[in-house]
């Protein structure tokens, strides 16, 4: 069985090398939705009897670990140097880094791997991480899923 869960923040970013307008600083109200699979707990008088999880505990770890540092904060690749050393020189400014630039693509990928650590602690292997979702507008999205391996260790890769 699968279940879904959504949340939305509202963040700043550029991609410095993009040929149109996404290039300037702006801002989205963006959203995530985080995919989860398991077994529906059987359990007589359990507390998530008849679930996968409780929505809320799924709600707790997105908040947690991707809405409350991402939101209302600047995501920014580290290697666009000007944005970032303006950023630092703001004092008590919210930045996020990250090793690429910050397109839906990267942000879905990222936060997927934030959150299957993030599930694995508070869950083992009891639910699993299927896709995570990162709308940049409501007409646009990206989506990852877990690594896959077709066969051998060098053709792992992340799916999106």
């Amino acid at each position: 069985m699968r279940i879904t869960r959504r949340l939305e923040f509202d963040a700043g970013h550029r991609i410095p090398n993009h040929a149109s307008e996404c290039r300037h600083l702006h801002g989205h109200r963006y959203a995530i939705e985080v995919t989860v699979s398991g077994t529906i707990v059987a359990a007589e008088g359990d507390s998530e009897q008849g679930m996968v999880a409780d929505f809320a505990g799924i709600k707790a770890l997105l908040h947690k670990h991707i809405v409350e540092p991402w939101d209302h904060a600047f995501l920014a690749y580290a290697k666009d140097t000007p944005v970032v050393d303006f950023l630092r020189s703001i004092p008590g400014h919210r930045t996020v880094l990250f090793d690429a630039p910050p397109t839906a693509e990267h942000l879905s990928i990222t936060a997927l791997q934030i959150l299957e650590k993030a599930f694995g602690a508070a869950y083992g292997n009891r639910i699993r991480v299927e896709q995570v979702r990162i709308y940049e507008t409501p007409n646009c999205w990206a989506d990852a899923t877990p690594i896959v391996c077709d066969g051998d260790e060098h053709s792992c890769r992340t799916r999106l």
